[in-house]
């Protein structure tokens, strides 16, 4: 589903050259869950924005689907993206004007979806994270947790196939937080997903097939809790 090869990232800091990742080989195969974590710093949510076409490597490749990301032009990798992955972020960035409804069905409108059939799939995915009967509500009106459910049905109404969740549970109370959490891997089971999930909550990072550590830009890998779905492993 998703593969990296000889993935580095480098930036600039005043006049030195800071390598975040250096040389990440990874292939992440179809149903697994993989959690990824380390310190602040150490480069997770880089490596989650390269693996969803979000940034450029410096060197290296990431495949999705066989398809190599960053050989598209980036109106392509636009629409590969939204054809294929949905995402998660800590902050919910739900448009404050916009119902519910309306904010999860924004990946179809953006793609051109008619607005009608943009709805009805909208409010599936939204009964399927237990909304149903807050589809009308602008985010002002829900609570931290509802608010966050709105972005998970934001990032599953187009169908994806793989799920990218930046620390999903980070501004959630510890109740609310272990609510989302299931909720994510009861979705991922049945959609037939295949999810990265960065986290700094190590009990959540056990529930997955596979927990990636990564620090000073290296990665080490481990198995979860869970039952591994598959070989595949990071050299």
């Amino acid at each position: 589903m998703l593969a990296a090869t000889g993935l580095t990232k480098r930036y600039r800091s005043g006049g030195a050259m800071l390598t975040v990742l250096d040389g990440l080989n990874m292939e992440l195969r179809r149903g697994e869950t993989l959690a990824i974590v380390g310190e602040s710093g150490a480069g997770k949510s880089t490596l989650l924005h390269l693996l969803g076409g979000l940034d450029e490597p410096s060197e290296g490749t990431v495949r999705c689907l066989g398809a190599d990301l960053y050989a598209m032009n980036e109106s392509d990798r636009a629409r590969h993206r939204n054809r294929t992955m949905g995402f998660v972020w800590q902050q919910h960035a739900l448009l404050p004007e916009f119902s519910a409804e309306e904010n999860a069905a924004m990946p179809l409108l953006v793609a051109g979806a008619g607005r009608a059939e943009a709805l009805a799939r909208s409010r599936a995915r939204l009964s399927d994270v237990g909304l149903s009967a807050r589809a009308s509500h602008r985010p002002g009106e829900l609570s931290g947790g509802e608010q966050q459910r709105v972005s998970l049905a934001r990032a599953l109404v187009a169908g994806p196939l793989i799920l990218l969740a930046d620390e999903p549970t980070g501004n959630l109370d510890p109740a609310t937080a272990a609510g989302v959490m299931d909720l994510i891997f009861e979705l991922h089971g049945e959609h037939g997903l295949t999810s990265v999930i960065v986290t700094h909550n190590l009990e959540f990072a056990e529930r997955c097939h596979r927990v990636l550590k990564l620090e000073a830009g290296s990665a080490d890998e481990r198995a979860g809790s869970s039952p591994a779905a598959g070989p595949g492993g990071f050299r």
